[in-house]
C-alpha cells in the first residue's frame, strides 16, 4: 500500500489530532481567500436576516478543509452541528430520523454526499427545498405516505468527485465553493500556527521546509508536522529547524518534492518502459499495487506536477519525471526539449485525457 504519511485520506490519528488545531472561525482559516469571502458574506447576510442561509456545497480533494468549513459555518451561525456522511445514510429512514431531530437553524453536515444511497436522495430533495420528509409507512398498495415538517436547517455538503452529484441534487445548493490546493507560504502558515497550538518549537526555514514536501494539502502538513516533530525530540535538539525537517523526511522518504516510494516506483516502471505508454494494469502490476491506488492515490499528485502524463494509449513519464530521477529524457519526450533547437515541446492538451 502506499504510505499513509503521503495520504490527503484522514486516519484514525487524524481524527483525533485535527481536533485541537482546526480553526473554530473564519478569520482563523488559513488560505482558500474567495470561498472564505464568499462564505463571510452569506453567514453575515443570513444572521442580520434571522434566517438560516442557502444550503452549502463545498468540493475539493481530501484534506484542504471541508469537514473544518462545515464547523465553521455552525460556529459563526451560533446553531447546533450534525455530521454524517453519505455511506453511512443506506435507507430513507436513516436520513428521516436525522432530519426530523433537527432543531430551526442546525447545520446538518453530510460529507462524502455523493455516495448517499438514491432513495434516501430523494427524500432529501423535498427536505432541502420545502422543509418537509414524507415518509412511507408499509408496502405495496397498502402504503401511505405520512408527511413530516422538518425545522428550517441549513445542509452543508461536501464531496470530492462533485462530477458524481446527480443534477437535481447539484441545483438545490445555493452555494458552491470549491477549494483548491494551497501554495508553499499557505502551508507554511498552516504549519506555524499548528505548531504554535501544539507548542512545537519550530523556525522559519524548518516548517518552510515541511510546507514545500506537503503536497498541497494541510492534513498532510499537519502530519508531516508531527512526524519531523517526533524526530526533533528523539534525535535533535527538539527544535523543528531545517535540518530535522530534512533528516526526518528523508527517514520517511519523502523527497524534496514530495513524492514517496509508490510515486518513484510509479516514474520509475514508466521510465523502465522507455518512458511510456503504459496502461494502468500493467503499470499496477509492476508497482505490486492495485489499478485503483495507482489512479486514484498515486496518479492525481504526479499529473499535478508534471511529472506523469495520461494519454489515450496509457501514461507517460514527462521530462521532468526524468529529470527529477536525475536521468537524461530522451529526444521527443513530453515536456522535453525540441531535439531540432526549437521551442520547447509541451504536452498536446486535446491528446490527453481529462
Amino acid at each position: 500500500m502506499t504510505d499513509p504519511l503521503l495520504s490527503s485520506y484522514a486516519s484514525d490519528e487524524d481524527a483525533v489530532a485535527e481536533q485541537s488545531v482546526r480553526p473554530r472561525r473564519l478569520a482563523e482559516f488559513v488560505g482558500q481567500h474567495r470561498v472564505r469571502e464568499q462564505l463571510d458574506l452569506l453567514l453575515q447576510s443570513a444572521l442580520r436576516r434571522g434566517s438560516p442561509p442557502d444550503h452549502i456545497l463545498l468540493s475539493g480533494s481530501p484534506g484542504l478543509g471541508k469537514t473544518t468549513l462545515a464547523m465553521i459555518v455552525a460556529a459563526e451561525l451560533g446553531a447546533g452541528l450534525r455530521l454524517t456522511s453519505g455511506p453511512a445514510i443506506e435507507r430513507a429512514g436513516d436520513l428521516a430520523a436525522v432530519l426530523t431531530s433537527l432543531s430551526r437553524g442546525d447545520v446538518l453536515f453530510i460529507d462524502e454526499i455523493h455516495r448517499m444511497a438514491r432513495p434516501a436522495e430523494e427524500l432529501l430533495y423535498s427536505a432541502m427545498e420545502d422543509f418537509r420528509v414524507d415518509v412511507v409507512v408499509g408496502k405495496g398498495p397498502g402504503a401511505t405516505a405520512i408527511p413530516l415538517d422538518v425545522e428550517p436547517f441549513t445542509l452543508v455538503g461536501a464531496t470530492t468527485r462533485s462530477g458524481l452529484l446527480t443534477g437535481p441534487m447539484r441545483d438545490r445548493f445555493g452555494f458552491v465553493g470549491q477549494l483548491d490546493f494551497y501554495d508553499a507560504d499557505e502551508l507554511d502558515q498552516v504549519i506555524v500556527r499548528s505548531a504554535r497550538i501544539l507548542d512545537v518549537p519550530i523556525t522559519a526555514e524548518g516548517s518552510a521546509e515541511i510546507g514545500r514536501r506537503s503536497r498541497g494539502t494541510p492534513r498532510i502538513a499537519n502530519r508531516l508536522l508531527r512526524r519531523v516533530r517526533d524526530y526533533a525530540e528523539v534525535r535533535g535538539t527538539g527544535v523543528v529547524d531545517l535540518a530535522a525537517a530534512r533528516a526526518a523526511l528523508a527517514v520517511y522518504d519523502v523527497d524534496e518534492l514530495g513524492l514517496d516510494k509508490l510515486d518513484r516506483a510509479v516514474l520509475l516502471a514508466l521510465i523502465r518502459a522507455g518512458g511510456g505508454p503504459v496502461g494502468l494494469s500493467t503499470l499496477a502490476v509492476a508497482v505490486g499495487e492495485q489499478p485503483d491506488t495507482v489512479e486514484e492515490v498515486c496518479e492525481p499528485f504526479l499529473l499535478r506536477t508534471g511529472l506523469l502524463a495520461r494519454t489515450p494509449r496509457g501514461r507517460v513519464a514527462t521530462a521532468g519525471a526524468w529529470r527529477h530521477l536525475g536521468l537524461p529524457a530522451p529526444a521527443g519526450t513530453v515536456g522535453g526539449g525540441n531535439p531540432a533547437g526549437g521551442s520547447p515541446q509541451t504536452p498536446d492538451l486535446f491528446s490527453l485525457e481529462p
